[in-house]
């Protein structure tokens, strides 16, 4: 299953002026940086999380529907799914029902639940396509724990420009993964 990003985020999680304010300052001068920061903090932070922050568009490539019925989804939190579609041999994709996809409540990793009957595929591979929205919707409703490990980082970068790379420790600080454990996946 490859996801493929459609519709990347209107915006960041974290405001310019909340990170300059964090930073403590106010010139605008490293403005370019300062966003440049951020967008990398919230890929960190969504990678190290296995979670989206802010509401975006993803599609699926799926070479054959799942035997069992149910579709872990590589991606969470999922809002929404926006389409389905079946690849056939000739002609345009077959639009599948919205009602044969349906998100499985409440469940973690996301989970889709194949509930009617659907086309087979009629390519070998990547013959299934399933746009979803997924995050946790705006930048407000973002949680405050993963917002903080943004700014934390953002920090550590701006103020260790080069540094950190010298010291040979690509591990995450201790704090910001103090945040983010809440939020990330058990694996067994």
């Amino acid at each position: 299953m490859s996801p493929i990003l459609i519709v990347p985020p209107a915006a960041e999680p974290v405001t310019l002026a909340e990170a300059k304010l964090y930073l403590r300052t106010a010139s605008p001068d490293e403005d370019d940086l300062i966003l440049a920061l951020i967008r990398a903090a919230r890929h960190l932070v969504e990678a190290a999380g296995n979670r989206l922050l802010v509401s975006q568009t993803w599609r699926l490539l799926c070479d054959a529907w799942p035997p069992g019925g149910m579709l872990r989804l590589p991606l969470g939190p999922v809002m929404a799914v926006a389409a389905a579609r079946v690849r056939a041999t000739q002609g345009p994709a077959m639009v599948v029902d919205e009602g044969a996809l349906r998100l499985e409540p409440g469940s973690d990793p996301p989970l889709l639940r194949l509930a009617g009957p659907l086309p087979a595929p009629q390519w070998p591979h990547a013959g299934i396509e399933i746009d979803l929205v997924a995050g946790y919707g705006a930048p407000a409703d973002v949680p405050e724990p993963l917002r903080q490990a943004m700014l934390m980082l953002v920090a550590r970068w701006f103020e260790n420009r080069g540094d950190a790379a010298s010291q040979g420790d690509a591990r995450l600080p201790a704090d910001v993964l103090a945040l983010l454990a809440p939020f990330r996946r058990a694996r067994l």
